[in-house]
């Protein structure tokens, strides 16, 4: 039965947050806040936040430096995803990875369709990889954000999740899924 295995260790991985946005602060940035709340909650660090404008360059530009940084594994991206002009973060992110993870889509619609029903059509949430970092891109609406952590991405990025978690694929922590 999958789940938390409480007699294994638990993993922190260091996670950066980067919120997509044309109007938001470090003072208003609720969906930010509330991954980063969340993540140091869970027991993971919070490798960096930052904020950058709806544009292709801008979100390029930060998650290739992350990319780059050995002390980040993972990458959270809110905002960007939805159908106006403004969205951009999938064209963005997605020729920077290597490879997709399209189950983390599929998941996200089904956890989404439990608290906003089809409304979840409206997100082009993804997440894929770039060299050894892991990129989950989610919308930009604090519910969503929500969503994302307490239905799917707080026990993928626990290490103690069985059968597996993304923590063993990680390379400083390769090993840890059988």
């Amino acid at each position: 039965m999958p789940g938390i295995d409480d007699s294994l260790t638990f993993h922190p991985l260091h996670i950066a947050v980067l919120t997509v946005s044309d109007t938001r602060t470090m003072e208003t940035d609720t969906s930010g806040a509330l991954l980063a709340g969340r993540l140091t909650a869970a027991g993971h660090k919070l490798a960096a936040r930052a904020i950058v404008t709806d544009e292709v360059q801008a979100i390029r530009d930060r998650m290739a430096a992350w990319i780059a940084d050995p002390g980040i594994d993972i990458i959270v991206s809110t905002g960007g995803t939805g159908f106006t002009p403004r969205d951009v973060t999938p064209e963005a992110v997605m020729p920077l990875l290597r490879r997709v993870m399209d189950g983390f889509s599929v998941v996200f619609h089904q956890a989404s369709m439990t608290t906003i029903g089809v409304s979840t059509l409206q997100s082009r949430a993804f997440a894929g990889q770039a060299d050894d970092t892991f990129i989950f891109c989610v919308p930009g609406s604090t519910g969503a954000c929500r969503d994302a952590w307490d239905l799917v991405l707080a026990a993928e990025f626990d290490s103690r999740h069985r059968p597996c978690s993304i923590a063993g694929q990680v390379p400083r922590l390769a090993g840890l899924c059988a």
